[in-house]
C-alpha cells in the first residue's frame, strides 16, 4: 500500500507543476499568475476541492501522444468564496498554451453540469491560445459543449468570466454568454480574429492590445464589463461581484444585518443646479442614497450617460440603473439604452429589486442614431423595463421627457412606485422646444419674437416643467422631499418584499435584437 500511496503522491505533485518549472516562471515574467495561484486567491482558504486533477487528452496525433500532461490544460472543481459554494475552472496557460480540447472541455462542462444541478455560480479563468489545432473538429465540438451549458445556465445561476490572458477565436463567446467579464489590463485581450488575420484580410495594422485588450472592449465595445490593474484586483472584484448575487434564480439576493438610524440625507437638498440644463453627477444621488461605500458600478467606463451598478440599502442587494446628466446630457442612446437593458435582465433574473434615478431629456437625434437602429435598441431597454418582475422603484430627480419618460421604468410599463422630487420636469418636451411649436404663428408675428419665446416658454414651464400635473394623475405616487428618499426607499422596498406577478403564459418573449 505505501508503495500505492506514493505513486499518488507522485502523480498529484506531477499534476501541480502543470507544463513545468520552465513554463511557470514564464507565466510570472509576464506578470501573469497560474492557474492555480489565481485559484488559492479566489477560494477561502482550505475550501477548494480540485475534480480531474489525472485527466489526460487522448490524442495521438502530431506528437501530441508525447506531451500528455496531467490535467490537461485546465484546473477544475469547487470550493467557497466568503462562505458560499461556488465552482471555478482556471484554464492553464503553462500546458498546451491553455489551448481547449476534448478532455479539457469535459472537465469545464463537468463542474458546469454540477454547478446547475446544485444551484451555485460558476466563475471561468480564460487563460488560453484558442483551440488545440492537432485535435481539429473535437476541439470545435468542446466549445459547443460549453457554449450550449452557458446557454442552459443563462438566468438559472450566476456566470461570471475572468480574461487573465488571450481570449481568442470561438474561446470568445463562452465569456460573451456569462452575466459578467473582467479584464485585466495589458496582460488580456479578446478577439474573434487576431491582428495577423485583421491584416491579411483589410490591410489594417494593429496590436492585439488595441484590437481587443482591456481598455478597446471597456470603452469602445462594452464587451468586458470591469477592467482591474493586476490580476489580485481581478480576482477581488469577482468576489465583491459575487457578493450582491444569489446562489440562483430559486433564491432572494442576499443581504447583510443593518441597524436602522436615522435616513435623512440632507446633502441630497443640494445636488440639482438651480439651472435646469446645468449638469450634475448622479453618482452623488446615488452615493448619498444607498448603504455608504456600498455601490459597485458596472460598464463604467462605456456609455457613460447611463450609470449602472449593484449597491445596499438597509444591508440589501438591489440594482441601479441611473441617467447621468454629466454626460451627454442624461439622453438615451444606442449604447446606453443596451447596456442598462443587459443589467436589468440580470437583476430581474436573479430576484434582484431595481432602483431607477431619472434625469432624461429624451432619445439622443441624428443619421448615426437612427441608421444604426435607436428604435430598436431603444426598444431592448422599454422590453426589459417591461418584463421584469422584481420590485422596481423610480425616482425622478429632474427632466423625465418624451418617450424616454415612458422607457425609464415609467408607471405605465409596470413601476411599482415612483417618487419624484420637487424639481422634477415631467412633460413631452422641454419648455423652449415645446413653446416653439405651440406658439409658432404668435411668436413668429410678434414685434420682438425672441421677448415672446421667452415669455411663452415661462408660461409652459409654469404649467408643465414640474412633477404636480403627473402627481394629480397618479403617475407619480409621491413628490417627496430630496432628503427624504432614503427613508422613503427602505419603506417601499420592504412593502414590496412579496411581490408575485405572474406574466402571461410563453415559451418566451421575441426581444428586439
Amino acid at each position: 500500500m505505501e508503495d500505492k500511496l506514493k505513486k499518488l503522491e507522485t502523480k498529484i505533485a506531477e499534476a501541480k507543476l502543470g507544463g513545468g518549472e520552465k513554463r511557470i516562471e514564464s507565466q510570472h515574467k509576464k506578470g501573469k499568475l497560474t492557474a492555480r495561484e489565481r485559484i488559492h486567491f479566489l477560494m477561502d482558504e482550505g475550501t477548494f476541492e480540485e475534480i480531474g486533477m489525472l485527466v489526460t487528452h487522448r490524442s495521438t496525433d502530431f506528437g501530441l501522444d508525447k506531451q500528455k500532461i496531467l490535467g490537461d490544460g485546465v484546473v477544475t472543481g469547487y470550493g467557497e468564496i466568503n462562505g458560499r459554494l461556488t465552482y471555478v475552472f482556471a484554464q492553464d496557460f503553462t500546458v498546451l498554451g491553455g489551448s481547449l480540447a476534448e478532455a479539457h472541455a469535459e472537465k469545464i462542462c463537468k463542474i458546469m453540469d454540477l454547478a446547475m444541478k446544485n444551484g451555485a455560480p460558476v466563475l471561468g479563468l480564460n487563460d488560453s491560445g484558442g483551440a488545440r489545432i492537432q485535435e481539429g473538429v473535437v476541439s470545435l465540438g468542446g466549445y459547443a459543449d460549453i457554449f450550449y451549458r452557458n446557454t442552459l445556465s443563462s438566468g438559472v445561476i450566476p456566470q461570471l468570466s475572468a480574461i487573465m490572458g488571450p481570449c481568442a477565436g470561438g474561446a470568445v463567446y463562452s465569456p460573451a454568454l456569462t452575466d459578467f467579464i473582467a479584464m485585466v489590463e495589458n496582460t488580456s485581450y479578446m478577439f474573434v480574429t487576431g491582428p495577423n488575420v485583421v491584416k491579411t484580410v483589410t490591410h489594417e495594422e494593429v496590436t492585439s492590445e488595441e484590437l481587443g485588450g482591456a481598455s478597446a472592449h471597456s470603452t469602445k465595445s462594452g464587451v468586458t464589463h470591469f477592467t482591474f490593474e493586476n490580476e489580485i484586483a481581478c480576482i477581488n472584484g469577482m468576489k465583491n461581484l459575487l457578493s450582491y448575487m444569489p446562489q440562483n434564480c430559486e433564491e432572494e439576493a442576499p443581504s447583510i444585518p443593518y441597524t436602522p438610524g436615522d435616513e435623512t440625507r440632507a446633502l441630497l437638498n443640494d445636488i440639482i443646479p438651480d439651472n435646469p440644463n446645468q449638469p450634475y453627477d448622479i453618482r452623488e444621488v446615488i452615493d448619498g442614497t444607498v448603504d455608504e461605500n456600498s455601490f459597485t458600478e458596472v460598464h463604467k467606463d462605456f456609455a457613460a450617460n447611463i450609470v449602472v451598478g449593484f449597491a445596499r440599502l438597509a444591508g440589501k442587494s438591489i440594482g441601479i440603473v441611473a441617467n447621468q446628466p454629466a454626460y451627454l446630457a442624461g439622453v438615451l442612446d444606442i449604447d446606453s439604452s443596451t447596456k442598462a437593458a443587459r443589467f436589468v435582465r440580470f437583476c430581474d433574473s436573479f430576484n434582484i429589486p431595481l432602483l431607477v434615478f431619472e434625469d432624461v431629456p429624451g432619445f439622443l437625434p441624428g443619421t448615426d442614431q437612427e441608421w444604426n437602429a435607436i428604435i430598436t435598441n431603444g426598444a431592448k431597454l422599454l422590453y426589459a423595463f417591461s418584463e421584469a418582475t422584481v420590485p422596481r422603484i423610480t425616482v425622478i430627480t429632474r427632466k423625465a421627457y418624451g418617450g424616454a419618460y415612458d422607457v425609464m421604468n415609467s408607471k405605465h410599463i409596470g413601476a411599482d412606485m415612483n417618487y419624484a422630487w420637487p424639481s422634477a420636469e415631467i412633460a413631452v418636451m422641454g419648455a423652449k422646444g415645446a413653446a416653439e411649436i405651440i406658439f409658432k404663428n404668435e411668436i413668429n408675428n410678434a414685434d420682438d419674437p425672441a421677448a415672446k419665446l421667452a415669455e411663452k416658454e415661462a408660461e409652459y414651464a409654469h404649467i408643465f416643467a414640474n412633477p404636480y400635473r403627473a402627481a394629480a394623475r397618479g403617475y407619480v405616487d409621491q413628490v417627496i422631499r430630496p432628503d427624504q428618499t432614503r427613508e422613503k426607499l427602505i419603506k417601499a422596498f420592504k412593502m414590496l418584499e412579496n411581490k408575485a406577478v405572474t406574466l402571461p403564459k410563453k415559451k418566451h418573449g421575441n426581444i428586439p435584437l
